[in-house]
């Protein structure tokens, strides 16, 4: 079957209330989708998430580099395309936007295979349709929600509500003291749950890391943290091994990693035990598949970030997966599930993620919503 049309488009979607992290404050999410159409006229759908302003850097890379690899092609030459479209980033960039851009396209092609076959994306892949545990991510810096360690408390009751146990709250916005008592502030509100902290490369030296991290332990108590995630720069992948062999508690890191070839020196340096690789970021569901299948030779686990509509079926389909990331729409923070049917956004609850079991992803665009927030 021949790929006969590649279509994109950049839906820009607010947060709904002023929002931060360690290093950057959120405004807008710039969503980039790509649909994929063969000769009988079937579709894929896939996307990507390009920051809070790279939509339509990442769209002309999708235009103008990387469709002309694909169009005219058989759509069942996934792995081939991948190899041809990669190539072709080598004088543009191989990084960034560019494999963003190149993993929305195979994502769909993906999809619409999944598709053609009548298949969810798990099965296609080898996977089954058996429920997932997740987490409920979240825990941002939002000064509408109060004094910061009683909105840690509040989300973490919202959290418990949709029947999650387990939860991830952001670190590194506020001085080391102040993170603490969030800390400790959670895990007195979680119970018998765990507790995980994502610290989106606050950190700027290895050492401030550890001096962070001994502290939340000890904010934590007897209470075991999850993992510590992101804590330095994506680039220091040395400095994540030599943190990660003096402290307690697991280092998790990749979301921004791309390619196998990233994936492969975390590995070989030890630099976590929890590999986060997102298949929105890394190239793709080829690359994923590949990155994931390498970290069970080395036992490793994958907690991928984001994206939880695409990543059960990918999860579902390996054997080292640890969890789900689960972000509820309405925390209005990763809002892509706007773009969708409500009928086809994800089923949750007691802790896990249901994978669908409608042919590909097995989400549908709410046309009447893309359009509302399309910036093209």
């Amino acid at each position: 079957m021949t790929i006969t049309r590649i279509r994109t488009r950049v839906a820009a979607i607010p947060v709904d209330k002023p929002t931060r992290m360690s290093n950057r404050e959120l405004r807008d999410r710039h969503y980039v989708l790509v649909q994929v159409e063969d000769d009988t006229g079937a579709t894929g759908l896939g996307y990507t998430y390009a920051g809070t302003s790279g939509g339509p850097l990442t769209k002309a890379a999708v235009d103008d580099l990387l469709a002309p690899v694909y169009l005219g092609a058989d759509h069942h030459d996934v792995h081939g395309l991948w190899s041809l479209a990669y190539q072709e980033t080598l004088l543009s960039g191989r990084r960034g936007a560019v494999i963003r851009a190149l993993s929305a396209i195979d994502i769909a092609l993906w999809d619409l295979r999944a598709k053609r076959a009548g298949l969810p994306l798990v099965s296609l892949l080898g996977g089954s349709t058996s429920a997932l545990p997740a987490y409920a991510s979240g825990g941002y810096y939002r000064p509408d929600d109060g004094e910061w360690s009683d909105a840690v408390r509040k989300e973490i009751a919202f959290n418990a509500g949709q029947g999650f146990t387990d939860h991830k709250i952001k670190v590194g916005g506020l001085s080391v003291a102040e993170d603490a008592r969030r800390v400790a502030a959670a895990v007195e509100a979680i119970g018998d749950g765990r507790l995980a902290l994502d610290a989106n490369n606050a950190y700027r030296s290895v050492r401030d890391a550890r001096v962070a991290i001994e502290a939340f332990e000890r904010a934590a108590g007897d209470t075991a943290l999850w993992w510590f995630e992101e804590p330095l720069s994506p680039d220091a992948i040395a400095g994540h091994g030599e943190l990660a062999r003096h402290i307690r508690t697991p280092v998790a890191t990749g979301e921004i990693h791309q390619t196998r070839w990233e994936f492969r020196e975390l590995i070989e340096s030890r630099a976590a035990a929890i590999l986060q690789t997102d298949a929105g970021v890394v190239g793709g569901v080829t690359e994923w598949m590949r990155v994931a299948h390498t970290a069970d030779t080395f036992g490793l686990q994958m907690a991928p970030h984001w994206h939880h509509n695409l990543h059960v079926h990918l999860c579902g389909a390996i054997g080292n997966a640890l969890v789900v990331e689960y972000f509820a729409l309405e925390k209005g923070i990763y809002n892509f599930e706007q773009l969708l049917t409500p009928e086809t956004r994800l089923v949750y609850g007691a802790n896990q993620v249901r994978i669908p079991a409608r042919p590909g992803i097995g989400i549908e665009l709410d046309e009447e919503a893309v359009a509302k927030y399309s910036i093209d």
